[in-house]
C-alpha cells in the first residue's frame, strides 16, 4: 500500500484499539481493490473525544469505525444520526457529511442480519433468547424486532433489560418482546429457537466460563450465535454442539458490520473473502478485538 498526501483516510476510534482486526481487515479490502485509501487504528482517549471527532474533519477523514467506550458518547458531536443508530442508541460508523461534519449510522445489527442470511438462518415469527441487556444486545434486538422475531431478553441486570425495551418500544409500538431474570432460563418454553449471547462471557482468557448453566439441556432445535469469536468454538457452542444443535461464533457478524461500513466510506464492495481471510489471520497472529 503507497499512502500520499492524496490518500483518503478512514479509522477506527477506540481506547484501546492495539489489538482491532478492523485496520488490517479493511486495508486487505483496499489493497485488492486497488483504491487510493488507508484506514488507521485511533487511540482516543474518553476525556479527548470531542477533540478528535473535530480532528477528523480538520485532517479530511472520510469516516471512521467506533468501538468501545465511545459508541454512545460520540453521539453528542455529530452533525446527524441514522434512524437505526437513533433507536439502538449507539453508533459504531461515522461518514463525512460533505459539509464539515459527520453523521453517525450503526452497522452492527444489518451485519448480524447479513451473516444470518448467509446462514439461511430464519428468524421471521421466531423465538429468539437473548442473553444479556448490553450495547451488543441492542443491535441484536432491533434487528430481531424489525424482522418480526418473538423476542425473550434474559439479563442479569433488570433495569438494562426494561430500559432496552422501552426505548425499543417507543419505535416499534406493542413490540413482541419479554424480559425475565437469566435465573428463570430454565422456566422458558420455546421451540428450535435462536439463542444469542451478547455478553462477553467465554471470551478469552475466560474459556471456561459460559453464560448458559451446565446442568440445563440446551432446547433441540436450537441455532446457538455467540456474538463472541474469540476463541472461535466458545463452551456455549461447544454446549450447544453436544446437544446436536448448530452455532456460529460472532466473526460473521464482524465480517458483514465492516463490509457495510466500506461501502458507506467508499462507494465499493469489498471483496468478502479477502476481508476473512484477513480477519483468520488476525486470529491466528493474536488479535482479540473488534
Amino acid at each position: 500500500m503507497r499512502i500520499t498526501g492524496n490518500t483518503k483516510l478512514l479509522g477506527l476510534f477506540g481506547w484501546p484499539v492495539s489489538h482491532s482486526f478492523s485496520p488490517t481487515m479493511h486495508n486487505a479490502a483496499i489493497s485488492a481493490l486497488g483504491i487510493d485509501y488507508a484506514y488507521l487504528p485511533l487511540a482516543v482517549e474518553p476525556k479527548r473525544l470531542r477533540a478528535a471527532v473535530a480532528g477528523l474533519t480538520a485532517l479530511g477523514f472520510r469516516g471512521v469505525n467506533v468501538t468501545i467506550p465511545h459508541k454512545q458518547a460520540i453521539m453528542g458531536y455529530l452533525s446527524g444520526i441514522s434512524k437505526a443508530a437513533d433507536i439502538i442508541g449507539a453508533v459504531n460508523t461515522l461518514v463525512a457529511d460533505g459539509h464539515a461534519g459527520f453523521t453517525g449510522d450503526n452497522t452492527d445489527w444489518s451485519g448480524f442480519l447479513a451473516d444470518l442470511q448467509a446462514r439461511n438462518v430464519l428468524i421471521r415469527g421466531r423465538d429468539c433468547i437473548v442473553l444479556g441487556a448490553g450495547g451488543a444486545a441492542r443491535a441484536i434486538v432491533y434487528a430481531l424486532l424489525k424482522n418480526y422475531a418473538r423476542v425473550h431478553l434474559l439479563a442479569r441486570r433488570q433495569e438494562a433489560a426494561d430500559q432496552l425495551v422501552q426505548s425499543m418500544e417507543l419505535w416499534f409500538g406493542s413490540a413482541d418482546i419479554s424480559t425475565a431474570p437469566l435465573t428463570s432460563l430454565p422456566n422458558l418454553s420455546t421451540v428450535n429457537p435462536l439463542i444469542i449471547n451478547t455478553t462477553p462471557l467465554g471470551m478469552t482468557p475466560k474459556t471456561k466460563s459460559s453464560i448458559w448453566p451446565d446442568d440445563l439441556p440446551i432446547p433441540r432445535g436450537a441455532f446457538v450465535y455467540d456474538l463472541v469469536y474469540n476463541p472461535r468454538t466458545t463452551k456455549l457452542m461447544r454446549q450447544a454442539q453436544q446437544a446436536g444443535c448448530q452455532t456460529c461464533n460472532g466473526l460473521g457478524m464482524l465480517l458483514h458490520q465492516g463490509a457495510q461500513s466500506f461501502k458507506l466510506w467508499t462507494g465499493e464492495e469489498p471483496d468478502l473473502a479477502v476481508m476473512a481471510a484477513a480477519i483468520e489471520g488476525g486470529l491466528d497472529n493474536g488479535c482479540v478485538s473488534s
